[in-house]
């Protein structure tokens, strides 16, 4: 399974990104997808994912209201809207693939990771 994360940038606090995940390899509407974040100094952590059909989200409280996680099965992507953002939202974001079709948010659950994408917000 390859995972690639895209849309990353540098944008003022308040504005807008998009981020893109690719994934190839095994059968995409299958399972559910994930996107968490490392910040510089911090361990990472879970920010939204999104069960095999889309129908299940499940978000972080830090990330609720402002982020859209989404997928499009036929594309075999996921995207991730981030809207409002703020300068605490800086960080490397990874898209990761479900063990299963949930909308998990332990790591642990996932068991294939893309290579990340950086996220600045200046202030």
């Amino acid at each position: 399974v390859q995972l690639q994360a895209s849309g990353g940038g540098l944008v003022q606090a308040g504005g807008s990104l998009r981020l893109s995940c690719a994934a190839s390899g095994r059968t995409f509407s299958l399972y559910g997808m994930g996107w968490f974040r490392q910040a510089p100094g911090k361990e990472r952590e879970f920010a939204a994912a999104i069960s095999w059909s889309g129908g299940g989200t499940n978000y972080a409280d830090s990330v609720k209201g402002r982020f859209t996680i989404s997928r499009d099965n036929a594309k075999n992507t996921v995207y991730l809207q981030m809207n409002s953002l703020k300068p605490e939202d800086t960080a490397v974001y990874y898209c990761a693939q479900n063990r299963g079709d949930s909308a998990g948010s332990s790591s642990v659950q996932y068991d294939y990771w893309g290579q990340g994408t950086l996220v600045t917000v200046s202030s």
